[in-house]
């Protein structure tokens, strides 16, 4: 009897050890293949564009800001104020702050930007290059900015992330998620419909990425050596009109005011519009004064759901006449 429990007992043991051996085997694959299927962040870019794009199907929402954009204009509101209210009041926009990437260009945008809590990168710049203050529309310095943000959107589609971008003087009034044709390599904003070509605005667009988009943007950025004075957006134009965009097989969409409005063509329709841009504006006391005025309407609509027309963009369309203005530092 003690010897057929001695057995027994070392049976036991014996399976014990087996099966614990088994567990620790399975573990130590498991902990393999997790090491080998884990990207980790490589650097600072990749790192905020990990943490914005997760849980969003690889997509992060990109905008770019610098000082002038996160100091008030007079007593009132910044530009970031302007944008980060709209996605508190727009209709299913809350959430996709957890998906947006800010890109400051200076420490002081930077700074505000941590303080908000926001993902944030500051993109460095070459030395002699000051993109700190405002830079009104198709200044040097504007353009230089514009061919920054191209050529940053391009290293953002190298890493495989796919790319709405906003301009911060863009009002996000409702998610645009289920209005983007996400099967589409690309679709962009336009200033105005039923017009001769297509106006594109590079204010707002999304992008996948993939070889054809990154080919794209590679040659978009390539040709500002060929193309001094011109604003990035008109150079874009040029490769569409030019029948690049079909050379490489793009499949391009281009977003109508309705859906995608702005002060250069209002949306008639406040029961669909998505987001209202700032564009056809000069300098940004003028955008931010006529955005206020943007959200006010918003918020009324929302309170009575009775459609009617936006308030006058009176500050941006007297903008163009302000022959004496001095940017803001």
């Amino acid at each position: 009897m003690p010897l057929c429990n001695n057995f027994s007992g070392n049976l036991v043991v014996a399976v014990a050890l087996f099966f614990a051996g088994a567990l620790y085997i399975f573990n130590y694959q498991n902990y393999v293949n997790t090491l080998r299927t884990t990207q980790y962040p490589v650097d600072e870019l990749e790192a905020a564009l990990y943490t914005a794009a997760a849980g969003n199907n690889k997509t992060v929402i990109i905008t770019m800001v610098n000082k002038a954009y996160v100091k008030e204009v007079g007593r009132g509101s910044t530009m970031l104020d302007l944008f980060l209210e709209s996605f508190w009041e727009g209709e299913g926009t809350l959430p996709l702050l957890d998906h947006l990437m800010v890109v400051a260009v200076d420490q002081t945008a930077y700074d505000r930007c941590r303080f908000k809590r926001l993902h944030c990168y500051k993109m460095e710049t070459e030395d002699g290059v000051d993109l700190e203050g405002e830079k009104v529309f198709m200044s040097k310095d504007f353009i230089e900015m514009m061919w920054r943000r191209t050529r940053l959107i391009l290293d953002v589609l190298r890493r495989g992330y796919n790319v709405i971008f906003t301009d911060t003087d863009v009002m996000w009034l409702r998610s645009p998620l289920s209005r983007l044709n996400v099967s589409l390599d690309m679709q962009i904003s336009v200033d105005r419909i039923n017009v001769g070509g297509q106006l594109i605005n590079t204010g707002f667009y999304h992008v996948r990425s993939n070889n054809k988009t990154i080919s794209l943007f590679q040659k978009w950025y390539d040709m500002r050596l060929n193309s001094t004075g011109m604003k990035e957006q008109d150079v874009l134009k040029n490769l569409l009109d030019s029948g690049f965009f079909n050379q490489l097989g793009l499949n391009v969409g281009f977003l109508s005011t309705t859906e995608f409005s702005g002060f250069c063509q209002d949306s008639p329709h406040m029961g669909v519009v998505t987001t209202v841009h700032a564009n056809c504006c000069l300098h940004i006391p003028a955008k931010v004064f006529d955005l206020t005025r943007v959200l006010r309407d918003w918020k009324r609509y929302k309170a009575s759901h009775v459609n009617s027309k936006w308030s006058p963009h009176l500050k941006c369309w007297r903008s163009w006449n302000d022959t004496h203005y001095i940017p803001r530092l």
